[in-house]
């Protein structure tokens, strides 16, 4: 029996399907052994799998790599980045939700990425909105239109080489990006509802598609909400890197960056340097941390 090098591409009640170096699936069961030290093969995984039926791609995953990083939700490993992709419009972006997101993909020690698609349906006046808005973080950010195919080739250069997880809400066009970036991929895509512009959650569990031998891209389920229990209120200025560079100016030690007087992000935002839509999401944030009750 052979012995392959794969990377788990999506996991199934108790099957994993793992990607050979030629991009072919093999369909495994872990080893016992996994189980009785309580370790459970990831969506992302490095393996060596021992091919049980070369015809039917049969296979048994004998060896789990080491992992540079694991993402809880969805469960994950071994990524080098996050898209995180919201809608232009139809629907609208959710600025606090995505700066959720931006916060737990620094919680979680992953680089990020911004990207905004159906950018055909937003004016110039509203994209550069948005880029005023989340320039100062730093973040790369990216305007495209997978229906339109416009500004998708410096997103695939930033996406070459690496395996990148696309997180955001449902309805924002997930699932047709990864049709256009992995064509074999095939993936159900969903109508926008018209009453509610919300879209159908067309994608059930975390999987990967090779655009190929080495980039992959990962579709993961959309999220509605998304909560940051763990984070002291006092903190929360930390995962907000254009206050990091005015937290300096602050009269006072360990300035909230709320209520107080001769506050440096607060005149930051009165100058414009921080957006007004950044702080209050800030606020909000840091009203629902101050009332977790911590023991």
């Amino acid at each position: 029996m052979r012995t392959m090098n794969g990377k788990i591409a999506k996991g199934i009640a108790g099957f994993y399907y793992v990607y050979n170096s030629n991009r072919e699936l093999f369909e495994c069961k872990a080893k016992g052994g996994f189980r009785k030290k309580g370790i459970k093969p990831l969506v992302g995984d490095d393996v060596t799998f021992c091919v049980v039926d070369e015809e039917k791609r049969l296979g048994t995953i004998e060896e789990i790599l080491p992992r540079k990083n694991e993402l809880l939700r969805p469960a994950a490993a071994n990524l080098d980045q996050v898209l995180i992709v919201f809608a232009a419009a139809k629907p609208s972006p959710a600025f606090e939700l995505l700066d959720r997101f931006l916060i737990r993909m620094q919680l979680e020690k992953i680089p990020v990425m911004i990207g905004f698609n159906k950018a055909e349906l937003a004016s110039g006046e509203e994209l550069a909105v948005f880029e005023e808005i989340y320039r100062p973080t730093g973040f790369p950010m990216f305007f495209f239109s997978v229906k339109e195919k416009l500004g998708l080739e410096r997103l695939c250069e930033a996406l070459q080489g690496k395996t990148t997880a696309l997180a955001g809400p449902s309805g924002v066009g997930k699932s047709s990006l990864i049709n256009f970036l992995c064509p074999d991929a095939g993936m159900e895509t969903g109508d926008i509802s018209r009453k509610i512009e919300r879209g159908r959650h067309t994608t059930r569990h975390a999987e990967i598609f090779a655009r190929n031998e080495n980039t992959f891209v990962m579709d993961t389920p959309g999220f509605s909400t998304l909560y940051l229990n763990e984070i002291a209120a006092q903190d929360l200025w930390k995962f907000f890197p254009e206050m990091q560079q005015e937290e300096k100016y602050c009269r006072f030690s360990g300035c909230s960056h709320m209520e107080e007087p001769y506050c440096g992000v607060k005149l930051a935002v009165s100058q414009h340097k921080i957006a007004s839509q950044r702080y209050e999401s800030y606020r909000l944030l840091y009203k629902e941390l101050a009332d977790v009750k911590r023991y």
